[in-house]
């Protein structure tokens, strides 16, 4: 029977992007912009996320 699995990579950018993430979500904060926007967003853009699904078969 195959089995399904997923494995989830994060790892920081590179410097200058994490850099313009950082600044865009102190930015969007500062500007009065929903904290539950802004977070997430500047995370997604200074974190690199890989998602890979896979399946073994037995």
């Amino acid at each position: 029977m195959p089995r399904f699995g997923m494995t989830i990579h994060i790892t920081p950018r590179d410097l200058p992007i994490a850099l313009i993430g950082t600044a865009g979500g102190t930015f969007a904060l500062w500007a009065n912009a929903p904290a539950k926007i802004a977070i997430p967003t500047a995370l997604l853009i200074v974190f690199d996320i890989r998602i890979r699904r896979w399946r073994q078969h037995t």
